[in-house]
């Protein structure tokens, strides 16, 4: 069994509330050096990539963002003007609850991860955050934790980290978590939750819409909290 060789962690950064709550999470565990990992795939909602370098810059760490090719993407809401955001409240569509909704950007998270991956293994680090959760989320099939747990053993198995008995591990602190409780634990960590976003189709400045998915998630997790949401008060 080889030795740990760095004790720094990669977090994939949206400039999201969980991806900034894990990455503040990661902080406080005392993982040194985080390298915060953007990801333009040409995402409608890029403001998202400003908001992460400020928060980056904000908790002085290295920032990175990633260019894939959008035209990979298709058939998704998220990328191109083909698809509309849906704004119905799909959390109260029970006929719609197993449903995978057209904000779903295929295979995404194993983008991210792939080349998260490579990234920890060419700089010799053992650890990966991400935000994922699987209790108040939209439904993608690459936030549960069946898929990361698989993600792993593929990541073991097909890595020299791995082979060397050094496999990068992901964690996933956020994945059996409410929104409220997600944001109850980084309101104690002090996470400023003004300085993100959530929204699929945000105005030019960041301004939520107030009605997709994201946002509807986001609104009922600060209720749920009993904490009023920072981001609200700026526009």
């Amino acid at each position: 069994m080889g030795e740990k060789r760095n004790k720094g962690a990669i977090v994939l950064f949206s400039g999201g509330l969980d991806s900034t709550t894990v990455t503040y999470m990661a902080r406080r565990q005392g993982y040194r050096p985080l390298i915060l990992l953007s990801f333009d795939y040409g995402q409608n909602h890029s403001i998202e990539l400003t908001l992460a370098k400020n928060i980056a810059g904000h908790l002085e760490c290295d920032h990175r963002i990633v260019k894939i090719d959008a035209s990979l993407f298709q058939n998704t809401a998220l990328v191109g003007n083909k698809i509309p955001v849906p704004i119905e409240n799909r959390t109260n569509d029970e006929s719609s609850e197993n449903a995978i909704p057209v904000t779903y950007v295929p295979a995404r998270n194993i983008l991210f991860l792939s080349h998260a991956l490579a990234l920890a293994e060419s700089l010799e680090m053992e650890h990966i955050f991400i935000g994922a959760n699987a209790v108040d989320y939209s439904g993608y099939p690459d936030c549960r934790p069946e898929f990361y747990r698989a993600f792993a053993e593929m990541a073991r198995l097909g890595m020299k980290a791995g082979m060397e008995g050094n496999p990068v591990r992901i964690h996933t602190p956020l994945i059996h978590m409410t929104k409220a409780q997600i944001i109850q634990t980084g309101v104690e960590l002090g996470v400023d939750y003004g300085l993100t976003s959530s929204c699929y189709q945000p105005g030019p400045e960041g301004q939520p819409c107030g009605k997709c998915d994201s946002c509807r998630y986001r609104a009922r997790g600060f209720k749920e909290a009993g904490i009023d949401d920072p981001l609200l008060s700026r526009f």
